[in-house]
């Protein structure tokens, strides 16, 4: 007889930079989702998906869950919230070493209004003192009925077995939604773009990281050769931040642009031949039309 097949859909909530990125990375053994030290860089939903012989389990990695302060940060905090709606099972993902803050209330709100259930992962316990997590739970489930508590380090992969064993029993029976070998619902494109993305917040900083969108114009495998062209403009909303990311010389570019080459060839496993504008689009993070071009809203909205 047969076994039964499990599969759903589970979001991970959190708010910004408490490594819902790192958690999905680590469970998946690649990169799917960037990753940075600093906030809200998660901006679209990010699918990983997780198969073995008897579960299927499609990740939703939101952005960071945050007060706005522009359109695009509307945008992603709706995003976000209406990913809770889409879930067979929530991950609420907190940081151990910052603890409780006011924004775990503002998603703790949202999620009493949902269904589905909903398990405290405590991150970063690599980084606290064993004696330091008790009250600290504690302090959440006074807040929250959660299904599960478990603490886990997604860095160091500390207790990420124990979490998956946990959201198997959780699943329902369910269908194979995407074939066994892949990991990702989202086109090479865009893994790209996130790639290069990644890289400037890597290397700039202040409002830099937070006012940049990556747009690919051109991805191209050479016909017989091993090397595929990529063409992609960097978006910046001020002049000032043009030259902060093309660098004295060029050179910050270019230092971007070599990062993030060697991980495309990675994904892509052939040469890759990468170019880079930047261009100035003033404000355009409270633009309804740009957030559509740039990917972060739909057509229809």
């Amino acid at each position: 007889m047969s076994k039964t097949f499990k599969s759903g859909f589970v979001a991970i909530v959190g708010r910004p930079n408490v490594g819902k990125s790192t958690l999905l990375n680590r469970v998946l053994g690649q990169k799917i989702a960037i990753m940075s030290d600093k906030a809200q860089t998660t901006r679209n939903k990010i699918r990983g998906i997780y198969t073995t012989d008897e579960e299927q389990v499609i990740f939703i990695d939101t952005p960071g869950i945050h007060k706005p302060k522009h359109r695009l940060g509307e945008v992603m905090t709706s995003l976000a919230l209406d990913t809770l709606n889409e879930a067979d099972l929530i991950l609420f993902l907190i940081d151990a070493e910052q603890g409780y803050g006011r924004g775990d209330q503002f998603i703790i709100d949202f999620l009493k209004k949902t269904e589905s259930p909903v398990f405290l992962l405590v991150n970063k316990i690599d980084k606290v003192h064993p004696d330091d997590l008790l009250p600290l739970i504690d302090r959440y489930r006074q807040l929250y009925t959660f299904s599960e508590v478990i603490p886990l380090s997604a860095l160091q992969g500390q207790n990420v077995s124990a979490l998956l064993g946990q959201i198997k029993a959780y699943l329902p029976e369910g269908p194979k939604y995407y074939p066994e070998d892949q990991v990702t619902d989202h086109p090479e494109r865009f893994i790209a773009a996130e790639l290069i993305r990644e890289k400037i917040l890597q290397m700039t900083r202040d409002e830099v990281p937070h006012s940049v969108a990556v747009i690919i114009d051109k991805m191209k495998r050479k016909s017989g050769r091993n090397l595929t062209d990529v063409q992609a403009t960097i978006m910046v909303e001020r002049p000032s931040q043009k030259g902060i990311i093309i660098g004295r010389a060029g050179s910050m570019l270019k230092k971007i642009g070599t990062l993030a080459r060697k991980e495309i060839e990675a994904m892509l496993g052939s040469r890759v031949f990468l170019e880079l504008w930047v261009k100035v689009d003033k404000n355009w993070r409270d633009k309804d039309e740009e957030l559509k071009n740039f990917g972060y809203m739909d057509r229809d909205e």
